[in-house]
């Protein structure tokens, strides 16, 4: 099979072409090095919201927080032009996470309490 290099690739390829390609990914490069710095900011602060359920044993999933926030990054997503499905796909990978990471730290600090809901 004989495939085209992609044409920021392709040293035949129009200059101009080329080098905006380049361009652009340098772009998405600084955008995706970006996300990572930002995620990870905000898994020390998720993080430190794990201990503090811990110790006060709470659960480590909160569904009243998690609607509140699918209604808030959809509306959000929609508003910057984003696909709100992928907005809450994008959503539920995070949470998934950060309910690992809270499970965890609960280990660590010994059976957790039920959460009382009435009160």
């Amino acid at each position: 099979m004989n495939e085209t290099p992609a044409t920021g690739d392709d040293p035949t390829a129009d200059p101009a072409i080329r080098q905006e390609i380049l361009s652009l990914r340098a772009s998405i490069d600084n955008i995706d090095a970006a996300l990572m710095h930002l995620l990870s900011e905000r898994f020390k602060f998720t993080h430190r919201v794990g201990e503090l359920k811990a110790q006060a044993g709470v659960l480590p999933a909160d569904p009243a927080r998690d609607r509140e926030q699918i209604q808030r990054l959809t509306s959000i997503a929609d508003q910057a032009g984003l696909d709100p499905q992928f907005a809450e796909k994008f959503r539920d990978f995070i949470v998934s996470e950060v309910i690992r990471h809270h499970k965890r730290i609960a280990e660590e600090y010994g059976e957790v309490r039920p959460l009382d809901t009435y009160s």
